[in-house]
């Protein structure tokens, strides 16, 4: 990837606010995770998961499954942009990307991957997504088939050579 390419759907921005950084002098993970999830607000409205469809129809989306990776530091007054990148989604689930860019020098800051199901806030259930909300992911699906899977997407954290491992069992 060219340093000055941004890859994924814009779908929010701001700027590292003085709050957000730690004792490291850098923004703090929480907040990594607050702007991401800002990004996931923004691409919700676009697939028509707004504040009067909940209420309308008691129907919204629990995240069950997210992955952060931190590439490189962002700093106070930093500007950011966040994209979004559907990889996979069925009658009930979506699973995207994001990708968090510095706004101006254009580096990769830091990659979230998302589990998120849609869900009956009445019985607290997984529910099918309405068709309406269907074919708004089709669509943005559709416009996005040229991109590349992420090659941040779907690890696994692990020690190449540990000096001590827990065994899991199989």
């Amino acid at each position: 990837m060219a340093s000055d390419e941004i890859l994924g759907e814009w779908v929010a921005d701001g700027v590292v606010k003085p709050e957000w950084i730690d004792a490291n002098g850098h923004m703090n993970v929480a907040y990594y995770v607050s702007a991401f999830d800002l990004g996931v607000d923004a691409l919700w409205e676009d697939f028509g998961i707004t504040s009067e469809y909940i209420e309308r129809s008691y129907g919204s989306t629990f995240a069950v499954e997210s992955h952060i990776t931190y590439q490189q530091e962002l700093v106070e007054g930093d500007p950011y942009i966040v994209t979004a990148q559907l990889l996979a989604y069925d009658d009930k689930r979506i699973h995207q990307f994001q990708r968090l860019y510095h706004a101006e020098k254009k580096f990769l800051a830091a990659t979230a991957e998302w589990m998120n199901l849609h869900v009956d806030l009445q019985s607290r259930r997984v529910s099918p997504w309405p068709d309406s909300i269907l074919s708004k992911l089709a669509e943005y699906a559709a416009g996005q088939v040229k991109q590349a899977y992420p090659e941040e997407a779907g690890k696994q954290m692990n020690i190449g050579r540990p000096i001590y491992t827990l065994k899991r069992e199989l």
